[in-house]
Order: C-alpha cells, then sequence, then structure tokens
C-alpha cells in the first residue's frame, strides 16, 4: 500500500469515528443526557482534527511542490471528512435545540 492511500485510509478512519460521535451525542441529547452529548461533540472533534492534521500535511506538502498522486480512495477520504464535518456542525445545533425542549 503506497503513503497517499494509508493517509486516505487515516482520515476515513478519523472522520468515522467523528462522525459517530456526532451521532451518538444527538442520540444522547434526545434523552436529555446533556453532559454525555457534550462530552461525545468533544471527542468527535478531536477525532475530525486527527483526520484534518492528515488533510492539511497534504497540502502542505503540495503548496511545498511535492506532486501528490490522486486515487479513489483520497477522494472517498476527503467525501468522508467534508460529511462527518458537516454532521458534527449539525449535531451541535440539533442538541441546542433539544437543550431549549428540556428547559
Amino acid at each position: 500500500m503506497d503513503q497517499m492511500t494509508e493517509i486516505a485510509f487515516q482520515i476515513i478512519l478519523f472522520a468515522g469515528n467523528g462522525r459517530s460521535s456526532a451521532m451518538e451525542a444527538i442520540q444522547e441529547a434526545k434523552e436529555g443526557n446533556f453532559a454525555e452529548a457534550d462530552r461525545l461533540i468533544i471527542e468527535a472533534k478531536n477525532e475530525l482534527a486527527k483526520a484534518h492534521h492528515y488533510q492539511t500535511k497534504l497540502l502542505q506538502d503540495e503548496a511545498n511542490g511535492t506532486k501528490n498522486e490522486l486515487n479513489i480512495i483520497l477522494i472517498h477520504s476527503q467525501d468522508h471528512l467534508m460529511t462527518a464535518l458537516t454532521v458534527k456542525d449539525l449535531a451541535i445545533e440539533i442538541i441546542e435545540l433539544y437543550q431549549t425542549k428540556f428547559a
């Protein structure tokens, strides 16, 4: 497996973990467990930051003149990351709505 594919799989792994934590946070908020929802959002942010670290490395390498070979797995990893970031952002909004409901 080449380095680009390994990086893509790391992005997929961490983005998937972040997305899962964000979705779990919504379920906890739905039950009124806001402390756990907040903990899970922090976990989601931490996992997404790891994925973003790998993405940033690729961007920095490219900006410094290192040409990266594009492959479908890398494109797939970017889809995962962008979707996971959106889920996290929406989860935060949904949790706020549940907090208003339970207030």
